[in-house]
């Protein structure tokens, strides 16, 4: 026999899909008068109408959970975020449903935040034509022997996001990057042989590039860690609500001036002190999860 918790896993599943489908229709037919009409005027009232209807997306998907969970989020250090700043989003990385958390944790405190996405994504129906209308920078990440072999296009990336990010200069912008780069399991910390309890080793360098892109913009970081009481559960226990409580700490941290500019391929001591600095915040993140998981 079904239990109640699987009728509200499908039941969210369900109003998410209908939500995304319903606003998607705005999104692209906004993005054609995007592509079509070029001038800057109507490219800037375009950006602020396409973010007010992803902001009505996102209310439909926070509404599809409140409606279908009884999740209880503890959530704490919002209490000087604005919608009016720009913010690096660092977070832990657990499950796919960490998206959703720092959604309901984070929205309308916060400009709305975007990814840096492979340029591969762009070509998922609906989702990627709707990632390009809400201008967030595509990115072609080239392999060390690749660009070894390629030397031309060395720094071309970081180029192309730098102009794809000019248009945040005038519009406020959280940029969200899961440093560790990939969902924790305890399969992929032994096989790292990670020196953190509770986290995978941190890229600083998809970090230290974001910053380089923004050009000194983002000065401030919202340092969030996400704590589940269970260690082993999945997306669809999430969804379902057997998931009864999540804590949420945020902290909002400055950037050092040191590393808002600089180049971490190719300058050595600038790579050292950065990893230096991501590995200190690591290491209190990891001590913070030690203390509230044992």
């Amino acid at each position: 026999m079904v239990d109640l918790s699987t009728f509200r896993g499908v039941a969210a599943l369900t109003l998410m899909f209908l939500n995304t489908l319903f606003w998607a229709i705005p999104v692209h037919l906004l993005a054609l008068t995007k592509l079509v009409i070029r001038s800057s005027s109507w490219q800037v009232t375009c950006a602020k109408c396409l973010m007010k209807t992803v902001n009505c997306w996102i209310w439909g998907i926070l509404t599809a959970l409140r409606l279908t969970q009884r999740t209880v989020y503890d959530i704490s250090g919002r209490e000087n975020l604005s919608t009016s700043e720009w913010y690096f989003i660092n977070s832990n990385h657990r499950s796919w449903a960490d998206i959703l958390v720092l959604l309901v944790s984070l929205h309308g405190y916060i400009p709305f935040p975007k990814f840096f996405l492979k340029r591969e994504l762009f070509k998922i129906p609906i989702l990627g034509t709707a990632w390009w209308a809400l201008d967030y920078p595509f990115m072609e990440r080239y392999s060390k022997e690749f660009l070894e072999k390629n030397p031309h296009l060395k720094g071309k990336d970081l180029e192309t996001t730098r102009r794809m990010c000019e248009r945040y200069k005038h519009t406020p912008v959280s940029i969200l990057n899961f440093i560790e780069g990939t969902r924790f399991t305890p399969a992929k910390h032994e096989r790292q042989k990670s020196p953190y309890r509770h986290l995978l080793k941190p890229k600083a360098g998809g970090f230290a590039f974001a910053l380089a892109a923004m050009d000194g913009k983002i000065r401030k970081i919202i340092d969030v860690t996400i704590i589940y009481p269970k260690r082993n559960f999945t997306f669809w226990d999430y969804l379902c609500g057997r998931v009864d409580r999540i804590r949420v700490i945020v902290k909002t941290l400055s950037v050092p001036d040191e590393f808002l500019y600089g180049d971490y391929e190719n300058d050595a001591s600038f790579r050292e002190r950065f990893q230096s600095w991501v590995t200190n915040l690591w290491e209190e993140k990891d001590r913070l999860l030690d203390e509230h998981l044992c």
